[in-house]
């Protein structure tokens, strides 16, 4: 994880502008580099390290020898590109993953070397000899971006918008600040005064396509049947895969656990191939919830059966609430359900940041929208219709699960890694047939489930519990977060504030009490970007009013069953 900031073009003097760039510091705590571009007084980059591949030559903008004209900023992780560099033969001057970018990029172009790009990115590319700024960013965005750019040129780009809020441009009115599209590159001409004019915006992966990068994998060509049990070996075969190439690190891994499906086979995967590889120390495993909290309970039990170093942090709703601020600061966001779920996974990085060594975090994301994970999926009218709603979610994750992921983590200095987005799992997963992907027997990802069923991989109860929000999980099933929430904001937002909701914030307008408490928050920090945020996430086909899992009609804890 770090923090990467640019300006090409900038109206004011580089040195006002700069202070900007720290308020990304928490992305990157171990080394912070801000460099004039030679030739161009008017464009910089600022970068914020945290370093965890090639301690000796990480520094950023990454330039080389070979390539003097190049300069790179990128936050990522390129899983492949030890292959790519012995497939290309090409000759290496630092042990930095990103230096593949260079090298695809002076060969093929920026088109092929997204695409031929196997991990999660965000990248700013500039190279002079051409007079071309490149942006890009990875399919799913895992790894954040936001762009500024004006009218007559200027553009600012930035890991979290809160870099550009305060950025001084000659407009009469204020950009926008948008995120970058996952999945896209785009190309800018850079002008002799440093403004830049956008040439092309292209899409270089959908997640329903397979990876460019697949014929150079590890794994080769799997069997293409869809007999049942091709398919759940194909499943096993591509979720290890994804996890044993996420553990490219020099600095100590260790994993979130909730307790559910999720969390619980990536963490007793990690544990499975970190012994394989001869990892030199055990891998630390986190849950957080309130004593009694299934969560807890059932983390507790993973972590005793695949035995990893397990740490319980205690969770009250009080420290959630005191946390409520600070995370929508992270976030820049006011949905209801990243924030509510958000806090949790925030006191929980923070307590891995404070007390342990772990940096690299191992997380389940991305699994419930992929295999149809959500409670609201056995109400779906077809499984057509299921299909769709889960292409869906995986296209709009950079909204929500995958940006509380990032956020939460990065706001204390941890890298975020999550197998379940792994661009082949996925590619395969939304192949097989929809009738396959559909819950069955009453029980959400059940092809998932079988797929892991009978290898002792987790306990049989924690792969057949059902589903569980995480901003519910961590509180006692007699009252949820979800509960302690509402009581908190009933005496924060008087009935008479409520009924003009819709005329005080017109594009999204709270519909509760809560709600309207997350936007006062978001928008006392970032006034009139409420267009950062499309529309609310909320479960489809049963007229739901909240998106907590605990409120719908079909709602059954694990012990109903």
């Amino acid at each position: 994880m770090c923090g990467i900031w640019a300006l090409f073009g900038s109206d004011e003097c580089l040195s006002v502008q700069c202070t900007n760039a720290m308020k990304i510091g928490h992305r990157g705590p171990d080394a912070f580099r801000f460099e004039n571009v030679n030739g161009f007084t008017n464009c910089c980059f600022g970068f914020h390290r945290l370093a965890i591949v090639d301690q000796l030559y990480g520094m950023q903008p990454l330039r080389i020898k070979k390539f003097p004209f190049l300069w790179l900023c990128y936050n990522g992780e390129i899983y492949n590109h030890l292959t790519l560099k012995k497939q290309f033969e090409f000759d290496y001057q630092t042990k930095v993953d990103g230096e593949i970018l260079l090298h695809l990029y002076d060969r093929f172009g920026i088109k092929k070397m997204a695409s031929l790009l196997d991990g999660v990115f965000a990248f700013i590319l500039l190279d002079t000899a051409n007079r071309k700024v490149f942006l890009g960013r990875d399919t799913y965005g895992v790894r954040p971006l936001f762009k500024l750019l004006t009218d007559n040129g200027f553009l600012a780009v930035c890991s979290e918008a809160k870099g550009l809020t305060n950025i001084t441009h000659a407009m009469a009115t204020p950009p926008n600040i948008v995120p970058f599209p996952p999945g896209h590159y785009e190309v800018f001409n850079l002008k002799q005064n440093g403004k830049v004019q956008s040439l092309q915006l292209e899409q270089f992966h959908c997640c329903t396509q397979e990876p460019a990068h697949a014929i150079y994998d590890t794994v080769e060509r799997l069997p293409t049947s869809f007999d049942e049990e091709t398919v759940k070996n194909n499943i096993r075969t591509l979720f290890e895969n994804a996890v044993r190439k996420r553990l490219m690190a020099h600095r100590r891994i260790g994993c979130l656990l909730s307790g559910g499906l999720d969390s619980s086979l990536v963490a007793a995967t990690l544990v499975k191939l970190a012994k394989e590889e001869k990892l030199q120390y055990p891998i630390q495993t986190f849950s957080i919830g309130s004593d009694d909290s299934p969560d807890i309970i059932a983390a507790r039990k993973v972590a005793a059966h695949i035995g990893s170093e397990h740490h319980e942090v205690n969770f009250t709703a009080e420290e959630g609430i005191q946390a409520l601020e600070e995370v929508i600061i992270h976030l820049e966001t006011y949905d209801i359900t990243t924030i509510r779920a958000s806090v949790g996974m925030y006191l929980v990085s923070k307590y891995i940041r404070e007390k342990t060594d772990s940096v690299v975090i191992f997380s389940g994301e991305g699994s419930d929208e992929l295999t149809q994970g959500y409670i609201y999926f056995h109400k779906a009218p077809t499984p057509k219709a299921a299909a769709e709603d889960s292409v869906r979610l995986m296209k709009e994750l950079y909204l929500f699960d995958v940006l509380r992921a990032d956020r939460t983590t990065a706001a204390h200095g941890l890298e975020l890694r999550v197998p379940f987005l792994d661009h082949r799992f996925t590619a395969y997963y939304l192949s097989l047939p929809e009738e396959m992907r559909i819950p069955k027997h009453g029980m959400e990802k059940h092809l998932l489930r079988e797929s892991f069923k009978g290898l002792n991989l987790i306990p049989d109860e924690i792969l057949w519990r059902r589903k569980e929000a995480f901003s519910d999980g961590v509180m006692s099933e007699k009252k949820s977060w979800y509960t302690f929430l509402q009581e908190h904001v009933e005496s924060m937002v008087n009935d008479d504030r409520m009924e003009k909701a819709r005329k005080m914030f017109p594009h999204n307008p709270p519909c509760n009490k809560e709600a309207y408490h997350f936007r006062e928050v978001f928008e006392k920090h970032y006034p009139g970007r409420a267009e950062w945020l499309s529309h609310y996430w909320m479960p489809r086909w049963i007229n739901a009013i909240d998106p907590s899992a605990r409120t719908l009609s079909i709602y059954k804890p694990d012990k109903d069953q």
